[in-house]
């Protein structure tokens, strides 16, 4: 199953696992899994470090065989381990509802961004492996079509905001030295977790406060926002959006579980910051595991 084929109810969630006893759900997520359980939802756990060490069917030992269709809900996958995973679960009788196709489409930059071009800041992109950095020329054309203005760096998934001066914020694009520290800054601290290559987005200017963009969290099921929640580093802040420009843009990208941070530019207009696989979207304290529960099981969200 790779992309919306389907908008039937999902009974199995696959959880990552606590690192320290396997069969056991991660204490970040035993809330939601407690939720789904509670919902009539079964509840079991992949070796999310397994996986890391490229052991997909150890991953998946804990999986009983034949439970039919199942979310993954976890920590984030490398598009290669999500791969392997899918992989040794559909072995199992158990496969993915997210398809490897539609994790990744989702997931990487490069997979949603073509539909979301005239939505979201510009962006230029190349493949690299760990440490790969271009040298100044290749930048520089990899760079032009964003013109001048300032831009951020991020590999096709995440960006080094903690590490905003040096290895995310470029202030001039056309300074092709001075951005290209910011590039091998960002490709040193990211190291062996670089995925998939590195993005380079045009500025923008959001409304905020302290610098930072208010930004909304739109959960979608099934092509629906289903979920308007605060982004999960301002769980206090809650946003409400216009959602419906996004909405043909989402069904089209025909993904069945998508998250969309959206923030408001300055001059009023809504855009679409990141997009990801909502399987491993942070939810934060603003969305209770109960609401999480319910989109996951494709049950009504509860009334107010």
């Amino acid at each position: 199953m790779d992309g919306r084929d389907s908008m039937d109810s999902v009974g199995t969630v696959l959880f990552a696992a606590d690192p320290l006893r396997p069969g056991r759900v991660d204490p970040h997520f035993a809330a939601q899994a407690e939720a789904v359980r509670e919902l009539g939802g079964t509840v079991k756990t992949v070796d999310h470090d397994a996986l890391a060490h490229g052991d997909a069917e150890g991953a998946a030992r804990r999986v009983d065989r034949d439970l039919g269709p199942a979310w993954y809900r976890g920590w984030m996958i490398p598009a290669v381990a999500y791969r392997a995973l899918a992989t040794a679960l559909a072995g199992r009788g158990t496969p993915l509802v997210v398809g490897p196709g539609a994790y990744v489409r989702a997931h990487h930059l490069p997979g949603w961004y073509p539909l979301f071009a005239e939505a979201t800041p510009a962006s230029v992109w190349w493949a690299a492996q760990p440490g790969e950095v271009p040298g100044e020329a290749e930048l520089a054309r990899a760079l032009a079509p964003l013109g001048g203005g300032a831009g951020m760096v991020k590999d096709y998934v995440k960006s080094r905001k903690d590490a905003w001066a040096d290895a995310c914020h470029i202030p001039e694009l056309s300074d092709t030295p001075a951005a290209l520290a910011v590039v091998r800054r960002f490709v040193e601290l990211q190291g062996e977790y670089l995925e998939g290559g590195v993005v380079v987005r045009a500025f923008e200017p959001f409304e905020g406060t302290d610098g930072r963009a208010a930004e909304a969290r739109v959960w979608w099921r099934d092509g629906e926002p289903v979920l308007v929640a605060p982004h999960p580093d301002s769980p206090g802040e809650l946003v409400e959006p216009d959602v419906e420009p996004f909405r043909p843009l989402v069904d089209a990208l025909a993904c069945r579980f998508v998250t969309t941070d959206l923030a408001r530019r300055t001059d009023g207009r809504w855009r679409l910051v990141e997009l990801g696989d909502a399987q491993v979207s942070d939810a934060g304290a603003g969305v209770p595991p109960d609401a999480l529960a319910r989109m996951l099981l494709g049950l009504p969200m509860a009334e107010d």
